[in-house]
């Protein structure tokens, strides 16, 4: 091991120990802001972990993260909390091989709408069966779980995520995924199982983020369709991955951090305005950073050393 990835690895450490023990320094206010900005973390990394080498822009992210949340809803008086936790990443993944044998054939605009069209169906096949089978729309989640138990399972979940997906970029279904993203034709050529390669990430993603949203079923107490199938969820998960990076590894962290701040000060004080801030912040991002905030400071540290090169030249 280099110096330099010591360094990094202690820092990354000191870090992680830092966040740890954060409930334990910070306040509640504070703390909601870390669990918001980690759950956008794990989201945004499971997104791009898949989307990011296939270029496959899914909107079925709030799908899977609303099925997590009312597994934990409907199993909490039921079952032990982590064996749900369990049915919840067994649902999601069930769920993800039937939407994937549906839709990763298909491309483009198409795979688009029909994943932001599957999480309005499953939307409202949850509303059906609650208000003419339970014959209620809503229900209350009681565990023993404080906002601090919330936080260090998303931790756990991010440090995971982060880890699975740096195993992916550096792994052979890594690289198969690249080509596919480059040229499905030529990946065909290769031998490459497309359908199969695609169906595992996905599969990979959408138990990440059910996970994701089966941790934080507890802090709402009261769980509803339109809570947990919101689709400004999956259009901020987008968001963020683009901003920091969708092939960079920290990236759709680093996005999630400045824009989840963001999206709290404008829902705060621009309520009714604030979707449209950030529809006009999501075209900036698309024409002005289409590679993410850390391509383009590479980009420009290079131009540095360059021109540095040529003036001592």
């Amino acid at each position: 091991m280099t110096p330099r990835n010591l360094s990094l690895g202690l820092f990354g450490l000191g870090v992680l120990a830092l966040l740890a023990a954060a409930p334990f320094y910070a306040g509640p206010y504070p703390l909601g802001l870390l669990i918001g900005i980690l759950s956008y973390g794990v989201l945004a990394t499971a997104w791009a972990m898949f989307s990011g080498p296939t270029r496959y822009v899914s909107l079925a992210t709030v799908a899977f993260f609303g099925v997590g949340a009312y597994t934990v809803a409907v199993l909490g008086d039921v079952l032990p909390y982590p064996l749900i936790l369990v049915v919840a990443a067994i649902i999601g993944a069930l769920l993800a091989i039937l939407v994937g044998l549906a839709t990763l054939r298909l491309a483009g605009v198409y795979f688009v709408v029909f994943t932001f069209g599957l999480t309005e169906l499953v939307r409202q096949l949850v509303t059906y069966y609650e208000v003419n089978v339970t014959k209620t729309l809503g229900r209350y989640v009681f565990l023993p779980l404080g906002p601090e138990h919330i936080f260090w399972q998303l931790l756990a979940l991010g440090v995971a995520t982060l880890v699975l997906a740096w195993w992916v970029r550096r792994s052979r279904i890594g690289l198969a995924l690249r080509v596919i993203g480059d040229d499905p034709v030529a990946a065909s050529h290769l031998g490459i199982d497309i359908t199969r390669t695609k169906l595992v990430l996905f599969g990979a993603s959408a138990v990440i983020m059910t996970l994701a949203g089966a941790i934080q079923a507890p802090r709402w107490t009261y769980i509803e369709p339109s809570i947990v199938f919101n689709p400004t969820v999956s259009f901020l998960t987008v968001i963020m991955a683009l901003l920091g990076g969708p092939n960079r590894l920290f990236g759709p962290l680093l996005g999630a951090i400045p824009l989840f701040l963001l999206f709290e000060w404008l829902s705060a004080n621009f309520p009714n305005h604030y979707s449209i801030i950030l529809g006009l912040l999501f075209i900036a991002i698309v024409f002005l950073l289409p590679n993410g905030v850390l391509a383009f400071g590479e980009s420009l540290l290079n131009r540095l050393r360059g021109l540095t090169r040529e003036v001592a030249r």
